[in-house]
């Protein structure tokens, strides 16, 4: 049985919040879930997360696939034709001039999940005890670290640190990362936008997921309000989709 929950906090330093999250189901109740982080303009990266979220939800709740390849091939087309409205809005409102956003998603199916991804917004699984990164930065700084001329502590702080290479809005083109993997008995995936990543370590989001005498709302609440504590320098969103146990089965 999946179970979501989801939150988002403007964190302690902006004036407003340009994350946008959701989670839709379609009509055989494969659940999707989508976490984006709006960039540019005044109000564009509210309205290109926004726009982002939204239309990839409503036009998945009337699918009916419960198989990753097909939602694989579904998600290239609806990815680019967002791209696509999201560049044309931007040129029909100047003030929109400029916008654009993050994308990481999840599909969960019975046993395994399909994640994709643009940007610098990050995807984890948490299965037995393990906490693995499953998305890798679409950013100038993560290009740096693979070539070698920076580590990935000098990353953290660098000063072109918010270089997207990979976004929705930023170019005619996208290159969208997907990965399948197995989805076991109470695992659970991460998603959330580099508001909460920025602010507390591998082991610290760990450490709560692992806290099972929370809910799994409570767990998205704790992580939002530890990444506040420690700074908050930024938006924070956190979705989780968790495998649960059938606790029927037992009875």
């Amino acid at each position: 049985m999946i179970e979501t929950a989801y939150a988002s906090s403007i964190g302690k330093v902006r004036k407003s919040n340009q994350d946008f999250v959701g989670v839709f189901k379609n009509r055989k109740g494969i659940p999707l879930a989508i976490v984006c982080d709006g960039m540019g303009g005044h109000q564009g990266g509210d309205v290109a997360s926004t726009m982002a979220v939204t239309h990839l939800g409503h036009n998945f709740i009337t699918t009916d696939f419960t198989d990753a390849n097909i939602a694989h091939k579904w998600l290239e087309v609806q990815l680019n034709s967002e791209n696509e409205s999201i560049l044309k809005t931007a040129d029909k409102f100047p003030d929109l001039n400029g916008m654009g956003t993050t994308v990481v998603l999840a599909f969960a199916f019975d046993d395994d999940a399909l994640i994709a991804h643009l940007g610098d917004s990050h995807a984890y699984s948490y299965s037995e005890g393990k906490f693995v990164q499953l998305t890798e930065d679409h950013s100038l700084v993560n290009e740096l670290v693979k070539m070698g001329q920076i580590t990935k502590e000098q990353a953290k702080h660098h000063p072109q640190k918010n270089i997207i290479t990979q976004a929705l809005g930023v170019s005619s083109t996208i290159d969208p990362e997907f990965d399948n993997i197995e989805l076991g008995e109470n695992d659970i995936i991460l998603l959330c936008t580099d508001g909460l990543t920025n602010s507390l370590s591998d082991p610290q989001i760990q450490q709560i997921l692992a806290t099972k005498e929370l809910s799994l709302k409570e767990r998205c609440n704790k992580l939002i309000s530890e990444a506040n504590r420690l700074g908050g320098g930024d938006n924070i969103t956190v979705c989780l989709v968790w495998n649960k146990e059938d606790e029927s089965s037992d009875r």
